[in-house]
């Protein structure tokens, strides 16, 4: 399984990396996350450079995509050599999440159509401007595309992506991991109440 983590200059730290890091506490062989980037070196809205991982082309292949959230969204959707590369995502094949900002790119490449969005604050009206429905939640999931809104909500995509992926108890696993010590009930079970909701009815048994 590869999970690619869109991230571009002016990149937000807490909307990468923590889902970088939630991500990586699965611990299986063919499970491999990285962060995908349009250049070699892409730095963040606070001067932190991080190198590429993987390309946006391998991110369009990958199982899973987070579209990470940044300073620099609205330049984003206007590149249109980022934006070419992008309308390879497709959610019939791949779950697509995207964080803050990252729900306008998901409008603009037309993956939002009938399906409402969370994002954060700032973002808000120019992905109501792009004539998607925002919800004042900091989570909605349907079928194979999640948007978050707030830095901290990144978890929730993180513990998404795994139950969907690995299943929820590898998914309450790594959220019991990066839980803070002596509240790590209280994270674990709000987190739930967010995503289980918005995750797939199990198959019923066969009789």
């Amino acid at each position: 399984m590869h999970i690619a983590i869109l991230t571009f200059d002016g990149y937000n730290e807490l909307d990468s990396l923590i889902a970088l890091g939630v991500l990586n506490r699965v611990r299986t062989d063919d499970w491999r996350v990285t962060v995908a980037t349009p250049s070699p070196r892409v730095t963040s809205m606070n001067g932190v450079t991080i190198e590429q991982m993987s390309t946006l082309e391998e991110a369009c292949a990958a199982d899973a995509v987070i579209v990470g959230s940044g300073i620099a969204t609205r330049e984003v959707v206007e590149d249109p050599a980022i934006m070419n590369i992008l309308r390879g995502l497709d959610p019939t094949r791949q779950l697509i999440a995207a964080q803050c900002s990252g729900a306008l790119v998901l409008a603009k490449l037309g993956l939002l159509n009938d399906i409402p969005a969370c994002t954060d604050l700032t973002t808000r009206p120019w992905v109501v401007a792009a004539g998607v429905e925002v919800l004042n939640q900091p989570f909605y999931a349907k079928d194979n595309i999640a948007t978050a809104g707030g830095c901290l909500a990144s978890h929730y995509l993180a513990a998404w992506i795994i139950a969907r992926l690995e299943g929820a108890d590898a998914a309450e696993s790594a959220l019991h991991y990066v839980a803070p010590v002596g509240e790590k009930e209280e994270y674990v079970e709000r987190a739930w109440r967010n995503i289980t909701p918005c995750l797939p009815a199990p198959a019923p048994a066969f009789v």
